[in-house]
């Protein structure tokens, strides 16, 4: 077991271990870490605890010290020069006519680097922006193209629930999403319902998933043949929360490849009052006609 403390760069960040080495360090507290890219200043959102080896990503940095009052005054100095820095790299942008957005700049706590953060729809060349910044900052120029969800991440904004954004309030880092999620928890596969403002599918998908899949578990799919308290029935809905199925009676089974003559009433079934007698022709069928709806979707959505 190793002592690690958990370190955050940025509001609703990416969360960092580092070894406090042997400094007694609190949560909520400032410190001054080493880092890939040179000294940062971060936030303690993780106080002191052990954790196994193989969860750790060598080489594992050390804390190297807590944040003194110099380090605080320093750290706001470089957000204001962030302020400033943005201003004059827009003006540069607009200057050389390149097709990119400037979403966010980044002073490294030690004034050695500049990082630029951009959006573009395809390659650009900076090249000679680079060399503008570089003789106006007198530091080393990183511009670093990022992705709509990044973006989004670091600019903020409201949700489709009227919330803030989780990715730029609490969400420390991106999970997969699928379109399979919406599709297990009933929601329309409509493209524009289920993405959020950065035009992906919205990571509050994954939220409820696990336990939609613990839930349907035991709940009949749609076109399986089930036996109620009143006859055998074909499921045409299931309601995962509620735990019940919607059947209609089949009045007669269908012969040399015809359908089932179905009831027009609609019987709702307590999950415990139907019984599964497996996967019947039509229920094939239909499962193999909403994977191909499926996969259609699913490649419009990546379109």
């Amino acid at each position: 077991m190793v002592v690690v403390v958990g370190v955050r760069f940025k509001k609703a960040g990416k969360i960092y271990y580092f070894d406090p080495d042997g400094i007694e360090i609190q949560k909520g507290q400032n410190v001054i870490v080493e880092t890939s890219r040179g000294v940062e200043f971060g936030e303690v959102v993780v106080g002191p605890k052990e954790i196994s080896e193989e969860d750790i990503i060598y080489p594992l940095k050390k804390v190297l010290r807590v944040a003194a009052f110099e380090d605080e005054i320093q750290h706001r100095q470089n957000m204001e020069k962030e302020k400033e820095a943005f201003a004059i790299c827009l003006e540069k942008i607009a200057q050389h006519q390149l097709d990119m957005k400037l979403i966010d700049v980044e002073y490294t706590f030690d004034n050695n680097k500049v990082i630029f953060y951009f959006t573009a729809d395809g390659r650009v060349d900076f090249r000679e922006l680079v060399k503008d910044l570089a003789a106006i900052f007198k530091t080393r120029i990183e511009l670093r193209q990022i992705g709509v969800r990044d973006e989004a991440k670091m600019i903020g904004g409201i949700g489709p629930c009227g919330r803030s954004l989780c990715c730029a309030t609490w969400l420390g880092d991106f999970e997969p999403v699928s379109i399979k999620m919406a599709k297990e928890q009933s929601l329309s596969l409509n493209p524009t319902k289920i993405s959020g403002i950065c035009s992906r599918l919205m990571c509050c998908l994954k939220y409820e998933h696990e336990m939609y899949q613990k839930l349907r578990e035991n709940l009949p799919e749609i076109g399986e043949k089930v036996m109620t308290p009143e006859g055998m029935g074909i499921v045409i809905e299931n309601n995962v929360l509620l735990e019940c199925v919607k059947v209609r009676m089949i009045l007669e089974e269908g012969k040399d490849g015809k359908e089932d003559k179905l009831s027009d009433e609609v019987l709702v079934y307590d999950k415990h009052a139907v019984r599964r007698t497996g996967c019947g022709p039509c229920c094939c069928r239909k499962k193999k006609e909403e994977e191909e709806v499926l996969d259609e979707e699913i490649m419009n959505l990546e379109d």
